[in-house]
């Protein structure tokens, strides 16, 4: 078969399925396979592939059949125009969380800060920041250290070893340093609320990088008082959270003396982000 007869035939498996985005990941997945582009396999879509590419090919689609997100089926996502490595111990980086790091980074350009990331996963928050915010440095947090090992090596591929540090620390254990910047995307799905969540959620992303306990902000609590403790004076706090929890966070901020600067909604006109200030000695 040539390129274009297989990523046919493999876009129709997932189409069969339902699986919505079936010629796109078909590309994707080929793509990563053969090394290649995805604008090669348009251009070249005549080449004949060797029986050891197509073994691998239909392999990966099998693992998509079920379910399983393609980031984890070629160990990479694109965010913040590079591509992280990612796996079964890390989220899978979404857009919603590119409207923190661009918001963060209107109000922050060109200020040399210091940047804690709490639930720091894959790192590519703090690394998509450090990577605009040049005279910046940052510490990402994690309770998973097969995540902080993740994100290390995202460091060490956008050579930001010299301006990151990734250590394994519990949030309620964490005690070190000042900062003019804390950034947080923590679990916010009441645990209810995971069952009813996608296949390629809830049977692949790391269910503690998910569970935000009882009504969604155990973790959002934990974070907004380290960040009370942990935050300059008139620091920043830029947390994520979930669709509907806007009024009952915000009551949190103000509970905890923090101000709010900016909300930022996603595509559908949800707040998915509050930015918040310090306002009081804690």
């Amino acid at each position: 078969m040539n390129l274009n007869q297989t990523i046919n035939k493999a876009s129709q498996i997932l189409k069969s399925i339902n699986i919505q985005t079936h010629q796109l990941d078909a590309e994707i997945i080929l793509s990563e396979i053969m090394g290649v582009k995805k604008e090669f396999l348009i251009t070249n879509d005549n080449l004949q592939i060797s029986n050891k590419v197509k073994e691998k090919y239909f392999y990966a689609i099998k693992r998509r059949i079920k379910k399983e997100p393609v980031a984890f089926i070629t160990g990479k996502k694109e965010f913040w125009s590079e591509n992280f490595k990612v796996n079964y111990n890390t989220l899978v980086p979404r857009p919603e969380t590119e409207l923190l790091v661009h918001n963060v980074i209107k109000i922050l350009k060109n200020r040399n800060i210091n940047i804690l990331d709490i639930g720091t996963g894959s790192g590519c928050i703090l690394l998509s920041l450090l990577k605009e915010l040049r005279f910046s440095r940052g510490l990402g947090i994690d309770i998973s250290s097969s995540a902080i090992k993740i994100a290390k090596e995202n460091s060490n591929n956008l050579n930001l070893t010299n301006r990151s540090k990734f250590k394994v620390y519990d949030i309620k254990n964490f005690k070190f340093g000042k900062y003019d910047l804390i950034v947080s995307n923590p679990p916010y799905i009441p645990f209810k609320d995971i069952r009813n969540l996608s296949e390629s959620i809830k049977n692949f992303e790391p269910i503690s990088a998910l569970n935000g306990g009882n009504d969604g902000l155990d973790i959002i609590r934990k974070v907004i008082y380290k960040s009370c403790v942990h935050l300059k004076n008139n620091g920043l706090l830029a947390v994520e959270i979930g669709n509907g929890q806007y009024i009952k966070v915000s009551k949190i901020l103000r509970k905890f003396g923090l101000r709010e600067v900016k909300k930022v909604q996603d595509y559908k006109s949800n707040v998915r982000c509050i930015i918040s200030t310090k306002t009081r000695f804690f």
